[in-house]
Order: C-alpha cells, then sequence, then structure tokens
C-alpha cells in the first residue's frame, strides 16, 4: 500500500494535479521543505502547490521508495528536472532556465495517507542552475 500510495503521489506531481495530490494528504499533513517554514494543514500545503505551480513546472524522474518494516515511514530519492516559470520571491529572475536536482523526500505514513512530507535538495546547485 505504502509504494502505491507514494507512486500514485508523485504521479499527481507530474501531472500537476493538485487535487489528487491533496486527497492523499491527511488532514494535519506536516510539510517540512528543503528551505523555509513549516507548513501545518491540507490549506497551506494547498497554497504552497499553487505558488510552486505558478513559478515551476517540474517532475520527478524515476523515484526509488524505501519503507519502514512497519510501514509508518518511507523515503524517496528521484532527479527533479524543472523549469523556473516566474521569478519566486527574492531567488534569481525567472526566464524559463531549466535545471536538474537530486531529491530526497521523507514521509510519515497514517492510516493509508501521508501526514508528513519533508523535501531536500541542494539549493547552491539549483541556484548555479538558474543564476
Amino acid at each position: 500500500m505504502s509504494v502505491d500510495l507514494l507512486d500514485r503521489y508523485y504521479a499527481a506531481f507530474n501531472r500537476g494535479d493538485a487535487p489528487a495530490m491533496l486527497e492523499l494528504l491527511t488532514p494535519d499533513v506536516v510539510h517540512e521543505p528543503s528551505q523555509g517554514a513549516v507548513r501545518q494543514g491540507k490549506a497551506a500545503f494547498a497554497e504552497f502547490l499553487d505558488h510552486m505551480n505558478r513559478c515551476y513546472r517540474e517532475a520527478v524522474i524515476d523515484p526509488v521508495f524505501l519503507l519502514s518494516a512497519d510501514g509508518t515511514r518511507a523515503a524517496a530519492e528521484f532527479m527533479l528536472e524543472g523549469e523556473y516559470l516566474e521569478t519566486d520571491g527574492d531567488l534569481p529572475p525567472a526566464a524559463g532556465q531549466r535545471y536538474r536536482l537530486r531529491v530526497g523526500a521523507f514521509f510519515e505514513l497514517r492510516e493509508g495517507r501521508i501526514a508528513r512530507v519533508s523535501n531536500h535538495y541542494n539549493l547552491a546547485d539549483w541556484l548555479a542552475q538558474v543564476g
């Protein structure tokens, strides 16, 4: 079930289908981004997805999943291919720059849904690719 849940999560991500992603989360989901403040709840995660879909077009490539024996924790490693569409805050100006990053993601799973998402990537690498 857990690998299927993560497969569906990233398939929805690759389609840019925020409603399908949100359906896979617990109401009190915790989002720990690589940079920035922790968000809690589906509404905060939905706002984040809206912002990201406006500024970036991204695709998860070849994810590999690791699961804890009890099924409550999972991890994913993948390449993220993207295009920087709209300037994001005080980051460098967007001009359609393409980038490719290795990403690690960690999950807490509860009752068949994702209760925590923690993403980690090398910001300096991204800045070098888009700057």
